[in-house]
């Protein structure tokens, strides 16, 4: 029933891209000349005729959908601060995939879509075709601030001319080993990041540790199935499950997806990775208890460490991961058409995510900023988190992010992950066979690929 539901929002969905795909926005909104307060002169284009200047003292209530642990809302409340008139409402969501599809229904529906919509990166190519959805931010003055982030963050959110733009960019997500240093020094491992990095820097020789440790502690070495997986799978070279060329499933042809699924099942059979899902209780609490040693995941989930386990401030460290990095995640910030104050909305989000706000961003959620200039900047680079031991926590994701080789996702992405997802529950839960659960994560896979 569930996998029946879930292919009728997937059917859903391509639908929906399928019908509203074409024309652009032809709104031409636009805003005065500002100055945010990383010092950049953000100009507009003029505003159209079909739009009154808007009155200082209208009260203007904005709706912004969030995703995950952001600090949006603390940003957002600064924002009113400084403009009375402005209301920010915000409904945040933990579940990426209900997030989403809470937008594709509004939108399919024609009514219930928020001003302000965070997008994840996952689902780029469910939306960017959908242009007749959402304002054109370039109306706006996007493509005054288009030079201050990463290149290739941008165009994600670009139609392929460069002419209509999605979404404003927050951050990305490189990939580290997060790792409890009592732990570690417990089980005889270098507990600085150089050392725990070279004790784990082969994928087998990961394994081999892992392993080890389960001997000597008792207990696993990672957290858990999903982040382990997706290590490996972010690895990918240019494509993942889908071919760029023509969208077709490759996934069961691509040798790194094999990797991650052998390599997860292998830590499932050994015991080193723990039989906890992510996102739940007991994946926060086994964080702040020692139930493992190992997170690996992006940035961001900096924020989630800090939130689930306060008391072990000073207990963890960041390393690399073997063998190069992956991106996870990272959004933009986009404006539906269902929104009446596109203007204001656009100013707020072109606020939101500048410079001196995405390194406040990163202080407090560890959220990787999108903008390269602070990459150098002595507030981003020289930053101590106390939660991680005092460690230049920036140094460690401005090399990871580094090592990333950026892969193509393709609108069908978190569908088909969520196949593969599901075959390793089955072999961490059941017990299942793992030859078996492969072959029915690629059958599924490749329906879904046909019927989309």
């Amino acid at each position: 029933m569930k996998k029946a539901k879930n292919l009728a929002v997937t059917l859903a969905a391509v639908l929906l891209v399928g019908s509203l795909a074409g024309c652009g926005g032809s709104n031409n909104a636009g805003n005065n000349a500002a100055k945010d307060n990383s010092g950049n002169t953000a100009k507009s284009s003029d505003a159209p005729a079909t739009e009154k200047a808007a009155d200082p003292a209208e009260k203007i209530e904005l709706s912004f959908w969030t995703l995950g642990n952001v600090n949006y809302e603390d940003l957002a409340k600064e924002y009113t601060k400084q403009h009375p008139n402005i209301t920010i409402k915000i409904q945040n969501t933990g579940d990426q995939t209900a997030h989403h599809n809470n937008l594709t229904t509004a939108l399919s529906a024609g009514s219930g879509a928020p001003d302000i919509f965070q997008l994840e990166i996952g689902f780029m190519e469910r939306f960017i075709s959908a242009q007749d959805k959402f304002y054109n931010l370039n109306d706006y003055g996007a493509k005054d601030i288009q030079a201050n982030y990463l290149d290739w963050k941008w165009k994600q959110a670009s139609s392929k001319d460069g002419s209509f733009q999605l979404g404003l960019p927050t951050d990305i997500g490189p990939t580290v080993v997060y790792y409890r240093t009592d732990l570690a020094k417990a089980a005889g491992l270098p507990d600085d990041p150089d050392g725990f990095g070279k004790a784990i820097d082969t994928w087998d020789k990961f394994a081999t540790v892992a392993k080890a440790y389960k001997d000597k502690i008792g207990k696993p070495f990672v957290d858990l199935t999903d982040l382990t997986y997706n290590a490996l799978r972010d690895q990918s070279a240019d494509e993942i499950y889908f071919s760029k060329a023509d969208g077709s499933f490759i996934g069961d042809k691509n040798p790194q997806v094999k990797k991650a699924y052998d390599f997860t099942v292998k830590g499932i059979q050994e015991g080193w990775i723990s039989n906890v899902m992510l996102w739940s209780p007991e994946w926060g609490q086994g964080m702040s208890d020692g139930l493992f040693a190992v997170v690996m995941g992006p940035a961001w989930m900096a924020g989630n460490i800090k939130s689930n386990a306060p008391d072990s401030s000073g207990k963890w460290k960041i390393a690399q991961l073997p063998e190069g990095a992956g991106n996870w995640g990272g959004s933009f910030i986009t404006l539906p058409k269902e929104g009446k104050h596109p203007k204001e909305a656009y100013d707020f989000i072109q606020w939101m995510v500048n410079k001196d706000n995405q390194l406040e961003s990163f202080k407090t959620k560890g959220l990787m900023p999108s903008i390269p200039a602070l990459y150098e900047d002595p507030a981003f680079k020289d930053f101590k988190d106390d939660f991680f031991g005092g460690q230049q926590t920036a140094v460690e994701f401005g090399k990871s992010a580094n090592r990333v080789k950026p892969v193509y996702y393709g609108p069908l992405h978190d569908q088909t992950d969520t196949f593969f997802k599901n075959a390793l529950k089955n072999v961490l839960e059941k017990k299942a066979d793992p030859a078996k659960e492969w072959d029915e994560a690629v059958k599924q896979a490749k329906t879904l690929a046909e019927r989309g």
